[in-house]
């Protein structure tokens, strides 16, 4: 499938070097921003669930998931094959496209990655290490993969069968995070003192760090889904770029209205929530679309994340809030918006294309949202059996850095020749800043 006697473009092939690096850099953009919203005590946990997926996905997309996701379609539009599994078969010369088939197959990496490592938000504070390490490769293979070959491998079920569009990961990537963090809140429970204790980012300057890498990150992320140096890439990545404002002034409207004063996680809230629902739209909307299309998601998410205090469900950081509904958001809106002059086809109701497209959007959002979630709690619950998946009470509440990674995030941590520091003799200021 993907060996060809082309050669590859080097125009194509410079820009997805440089988009493959952008959306790796997301990963750490990502764990700085929930890095700053957790409190102290739970810094460095945080920083290592997002670096240590880097290290598991690739593992596992190299021995067998770039194969499955993206090799020839067993049946059913509903998994590849293993020809390539430990990237057999492919070598400098194999070409996908107009770029090299390993170079492809590497940014796709860059996007398993930070969709596993996006889950981690949702079970921030109470999540056994140990048990991240095992849920990581088994969901990638189990939950992100299969999703990957139905919206963009060759004969997969959603864009080949049911003819659905996702430009850039509004399903395999944002809802199926999204659902899947969901699945984890409702196995591990609240943590303690939730809706009791205020439980505020202990670094707001280290959230819009990570937020504004992120949006830098997303360039690649979306323009370079256009897998070349074109008109597309760069009508995508003024959609992204615009998108994102929008949904920030759209989260801060909210909040002035609402609250009387927009605050500056409202600021990084609302740029992600707004790129998060252009992810899927950004090759298939005008840039009048892709405006509204932030400014929903920044609307919409800003509600969404409170929904957690009346359902009873503690999503910590946000995941389902934001990544879940922004990605529905912005998977929906195709079937409005979706013009023929970005699709080369289809086209959204308010474009005179009337409701079949929004029907197949509505039905791709379903399916993978519910695939994501079934199979998720299935994998939790059967962790939780095995190893147990939730903390122990006296580690989450002195903290998940030091009773695990034997660290703290404002001191070395170690004393002599690296013993750990003992409890007592944590920082005061640490103390005092990990209280609500």
């Amino acid at each position: 499938m993907f060996l060809s006697a082309a050669h590859a473009d080097t125009g194509d092939t410079a820009w997805l070097l440089a988009a493959t690096a952008l959306v790796l850099l997301m990963t750490p953009g990502l764990a700085l921003f929930y890095g700053g919203m957790v409190r102290t005590k739970s810094v460095l946990n945080m920083l290592m669930m997002s670096f240590v997926s880097i290290a598991l996905v690739t593992v596992v997309w190299l021995a067998g998931g770039y194969s499955l996701a993206f090799g020839d379609d067993l049946g059913a539009g509903l998994l590849g094959d293993l020809a390539h599994a430990g990237m057999s078969g492919l070598g400098p010369d194999s070409v996908q496209g107009t770029v090299p088939t390993l170079l492809f197959a590497t940014f796709q990496l860059t996007f398993a990655i930070v969709t596993a490592a996006l889950i981690s938000g949702a079970i921030a504070d109470r999540a056994k290490f140990g048990a991240w390490l095992v849920f990581v490769p088994v969901w990638a293979l189990l939950v992100y993969v299969p999703v990957a070959h139905w919206v963009w491998g060759p004969g997969g079920w959603i864009a080949h069968r049911l003819g659905a569009l996702d430009f850039a990961g509004g399903l395999p990537v944002e809802i199926t995070s999204g659902a899947s963090g969901l699945a984890l809140c409702l196995v591990l429970g609240p943590r303690l003192g939730f809706k009791k204790d205020a439980m505020r980012p202990h670094n707001l300057p280290m959230v819009v760090l990570g937020a504004g890498l992120l949006w830098f990150g997303w360039f690649g992320f979306n323009a370079g889904s256009a897998l070349g140096a074109n008109g597309l890439a760069a009508a995508v990545f003024l959609n992204t770029l615009a998108a994102g404002c929008t949904g920030l002034l759209g989260w801060l409207f909210v909040e002035q209205k609402r609250d009387g004063h927009p605050t500056t996680l409202g600021a990084a809230s609302g740029a992600v929530a707004g790129l998060v629902a252009i992810t899927p739209s950004c090759g298939s909307v005008s840039l009048l679309g892709a405006l509204v299309v932030g400014l929903a998601a920044g609307v919409v998410c800003s509600y969404a994340v409170s929904w957690k205090f009346k359902l009873d469900y503690d999503d910590s950081l946000d995941v389902v809030g934001v990544h879940l509904v922004g990605g529905i958001i912005g998977t929906l809106l195709i079937g409005l918006f979706a013009e023929k002059a970005m699709t080369g086809g289809a086209e959204g109701l308010f474009y005179g294309g009337g409701a079949v497209q929004l029907g197949k959007q509505a039905v791709a959002v379903v399916a993978v949202a519910a695939y994501a979630f079934a199979v998720t709690y299935g994998i939790g619950k059967v962790l939780d059996k095995a190893m147990g998946f939730r903390a122990a009470e006296d580690q989450e509440h002195t903290g998940l850095d030091l009773t695990v990674h034997a660290e703290t995030a404002y001191d070395h941590g170690v004393l002599g020749h690296g013993a750990p520091v003992a409890h007592s003799v944590v920082p005061t200021a640490q103390k005092v800043n990990s209280q609500p």
